[in-house]
């Protein structure tokens, strides 16, 4: 089985590498709250090694997206949105930056997330974490960060927030052209952008083409890293140099 990846909308993602199977922020519904689904909602999607939550907003922890996944699937969380899972009947392993998980023989490291990730006001500010899956990094909801240069070289792919839900994107997010930036930082060989073109809130109606624009800068800011811009349900398979 090759490694690689399949966007399903929002921050949800199927991260298939080095044989162990893994989802992030999996939010699956036509509705959650006040966002609506502008995408189709996937089928049934079988079996998962671990379910990783970056932080625990209601647009990235969905629990009744969480029901309809494979139940013996473990979930790594940020430790704030563990704690919104203490009764899902899930095992959770709580984890904070620098901590680590192996899933089906691949190292998962949780990482520092530029971000306010507190599912209620008095929650853990700085509740929020991106996670590298055997050279794949889930950057969850971030602005981003000087340290996220010491990554660089690493990573065989990236996943890049590129707008938000919606008018603008808000402290603790990117838009297109940060993430753009992003990549001169992280120079990871493969980026897809994600978080764009899924949920909108209720009244607003989307104008431009985040993904595109997060392309066009890329190409500029950082051509030496390949783009995917996927539609949900696409895939990239992950290539290395020999």
């Amino acid at each position: 089985m090759s490694d690689r990846l399949t966007w399903l909308g929002h921050s949800t993602v199927v991260i298939e590498v080095g044989g162990a199977r893994l989802i992030t922020d999996p939010v699956l519904r036509p509705r959650v709250g006040h966002l609506l689904r502008d995408a189709p909602v996937p089928g049934e999607l079988g079996r998962f090694d671990a379910i990783l939550l970056s932080h625990a907003h209601f647009d990235h922890l969905d629990t009744a997206s969480l029901r309809g996944l494979d139940p013996a699937a473990p979930v790594l969380a940020a430790k704030g949105a563990a704690r919104a899972l203490r009764r899902s009947g899930r095992a959770v392993h709580a984890l904070g930056p620098g901590d680590e998980h192996e899933v089906a023989g691949v190292r998962v490291r949780a990482v520092h997330a530029e971000h306010d990730g507190r599912r209620m006001p008095w929650d853990d500010r700085s509740s929020a974490v991106g996670f590298v899956v055997g050279g794949v990094y889930f950057v969850g909801d971030t602005e981003s960060f000087p340290d996220m240069a010491g990554l660089a070289g690493t990573l065989d792919a990236a996943l890049l927030p590129v707008a938000g839900w919606g008018p603008k994107t808000g402290p603790g997010h990117m838009d297109a052209r940060e993430a753009a930036e992003t990549l001169r930082l992280l120079r990871p060989a493969l980026a897809v952008p994600i978080h764009w073109g899924t949920y909108r809130r209720i009244g607003h109606n989307p104008r431009g083409d985040p993904a595109g624009e997060f392309a066009a800068h890329a190409a500029r800011l950082a051509p030496e890293v390949r783009v995917a811009v996927l539609e949900p349900g696409g895939s990239v398979e992950i290539t290395r140099a020999v």
